[in-house]
């Protein structure tokens, strides 16, 4: 039996690999129903990637205090309260719209609200793998490529589903669903999967000064940690921009912005695979990295050229596959190069850079949109994911050529 048969047979890994998918595809309709929400109700693509801003700013500026929580609660825990505290926020948006007592400042606050949960929530969630399965490096990639397989059909599933609810009912209905799709998930988690405990408390060696001068040490997350936080602030603000792009150049159907966010979703679905059944039993995760990762970044250029929905949903699909084939070793890799005291911390101030780089971009990116439209904002994307991809792949082959050197040397 391989290793891949055998994870599907642990009832607690199926348990949470169906929670993710459930909550996953929830994030992914909001994540185009509550710009698309904000950009036809109020008219303004600033006030739309506003709303996203706010949410990154509960990152950041409550994500080391989760991280204590987290620490102190353990990681099975930190999920089912986030889960269990992000339905009635969301559910509070639509409700307060059906009502016309939504203002844009309750907006912003729910936004910042929902932020807040998300850094503890996102540490939590990659905490756990080693905790249900050990520290051993092939099985938790093999692991991280199962669940991005499954979840990233999330993003094949997500827009489009919230493409043909907000078409046919409204964007508001959408997050309803994500609000019901968090008390699922909390409720698998809660029932099936194993309560971990918190590691025992060892002073400061798990302090939030620790942890942030691990990964001012650590040779590879030093550099992938604002590599990284530069990388997806660039998927953000595309993200953002979709609707504009939509509304600017296919009429305004949502379902276009639904195929275009979902073309990822399908490309991703396909590289996890091939990682999940081929790549990572025979190649080690560091050259797979430094091969394929570039594929992520080079077909984005044809998104900034004028070409049909389909051309652009093809360029999307093939940086999915590229980013499928390489995101289960970098998952694996900045969770296992972190000693597990220090992961709380350490982790989420992962996330807090993210969270600090993220609304500078997205907020730039609002104006730009409403000034001049999408098309510099496509240019940035692809520009900054290239420069972002060629750093990655470097330092990925210069630690697989350093670990190879050491070998050498020790025989």
């Amino acid at each position: 039996m391989n290793a891949g048969s055998s994870l599907l047979r642990r009832r607690p890994v199926v348990a949470l690999l169906v929670a993710e998918i459930v909550s996953t595809t929830g994030s992914q309709m909001t994540w185009l129903a509550l710009p698309w929400f904000v950009l036809r109700t109020t008219g303004s693509p600033t006030r739309m990637t506003l709303v996203v801003v706010a949410e990154l700013l509960g990152i950041a500026c409550l994500g080391l205090p989760g991280a204590k929580v987290l620490g102190r609660a353990g990681a099975w825990r930190t999920m089912v309260v986030c889960d269990g505290a992000r339905a009635p926020l969301m559910l509070l948006i639509p409700v307060l719209h059906w009502t016309g007592d939504l203002s844009f400042g309750g907006l912003l606050a729910i936004a910042f609200a929902l932020g807040t949960l998300w850094a503890p929530y996102f540490t939590a969630q990659k905490m756990i793998v080693p905790e249900l399965l050990g520290e051993d490096e092939a099985l938790v990639s093999r692991a991280s490529a199962l669940f991005q397989g499954a979840t990233r059909v999330t993003m094949l599933l997500g827009p489009v589903l919230a493409g043909v609810l907000i078409s046919v009912v409204s964007a508001p209905a959408v997050l309803v669903v994500d609000a019901a799709t968090y008390v699922v998930a909390a409720a698998l988690v809660a029932g099936f999967v194993p309560r971990s405990e918190p590691l025992p408390a060892d002073g400061e060696d798990r302090g939030v000064r620790q942890g942030v001068r691990f990964l001012a040490r650590e040779p590879l997350l030093r550099i992938w940690t604002p590599v990284f936080a530069i990388g997806d602030a660039a998927w953000t603000a595309f993200f953002v921009s979709v609707p504009v792009l939509v509304v600017a150049r296919f009429g305004a159907d949502p379902l276009v912005a639904g195929a275009l966010l979902a073309s990822f979703g399908v490309g991703a679905v396909l590289g996890n695979v091939v990682a999940y059944r081929f790549l990572l039993e025979r190649v080690e995760g560091l050259k797979v990295i430094g091969v394929c990762v570039i594929g992520q970044a080079l077909p984005l250029w044809f998104l900034v050229v004028h070409l049909t929905a389909a051309a652009y949903c093809v360029a999307l699909a093939a940086s999915g596959i590229a980013n499928g084939l390489v995101n289960p070793s970098i998952h694996a890799l900045m969770t296992l190069r972190i000693p597990p005291a220090l992961r709380p911390t350490a982790m989420t101030t992962m996330m807090i850079v993210f969270a600090l780089v993220q609304p500078v971009v997205v907020f730039a990116a609002g104006p730009v949109l409403a000034a001049y439209g999408v098309q510099p904002v496509l240019v940035a994307f692809a520009a900054v994911q290239t420069v972002a991809m060629l750093a990655i792949a470097a330092s990925a082959l210069a630690l697989r050529h350093e670990r190879q050197a050491r070998l050498e040397g020790a025989v």
